[in-house]
Order: structure tokens, then sequence, then C-alpha cells
């Protein structure tokens, strides 16, 4: 079961420190990849949030280009797109910001 590193980052600021997430298979769709790294944040957190609601809000914002993924510096584009994982992999969330007036 590999452990991969979660990171943030914006094209305008630096990173946030990146965090470890076990994966139980090395191939996973990038919607439940999603999931569940929210799933993992909340419950870490001590919130009360639902990460259910989380999760819906992060794949329309996926789906309006408000964040790319990228695992190991490639980027997945589909919500359906299988990810392949290994030890070590690097999944970075880039949260985009419009450029002004636009």
């Amino acid at each position: 079961m590999p452990i991969i590193s979660i990171s943030d980052e914006t094209t305008t600021g630096p990173k946030t420190p990146a965090w470890a997430m076990e994966i139980f298979e090395e191939t996973v769709r990038l919607d439940e990849l999603i999931r569940r790294r929210i799933f993992q944040e909340v419950a870490e957190s001590g919130t009360a949030a639902d990460p259910q609601e989380k999760t819906s809000t992060a794949l329309a914002a996926f789906t309006r280009n408000a964040f790319v993924v990228l695992v190991d510096d490639r980027q997945v584009t589909e919500l359906d797109d299988e990810v392949h994982l290994s030890a070590g992999s690097r999944v970075t969330f880039l949260k985009l910001v419009p450029l002004v007036g636009g």
C-alpha cells in the first residue's frame, strides 16, 4: 500500500507543507482520490464539516477549472481518469488564480 504525499499550491504563493496519505491500491480514479483526500483532511481537522458536501464542492470546482491536479508533475485532466500511484508519488492540488480583469 503506497504512501503518497499531498500538497496544495497556488500560482501566486508558496505551497503548503506536504502531508502523507495511505492509498490501498496503486490505481484509483481522480474523483475517488479527491474524495479520500477530503475525508482524511476533515477527519484530521476535528471539525464538524460534512465531508460529502466538501467533496461535491471540490468536484464541481475541478470541473470549473478552479484547480488542477498534478501526479508526479503530470496533469490529470478528467475526474474519471485512472491515476497510477506508487510509494512516494507526489500529488499536487494547484489552485488557479484568474488574471486581473479576466
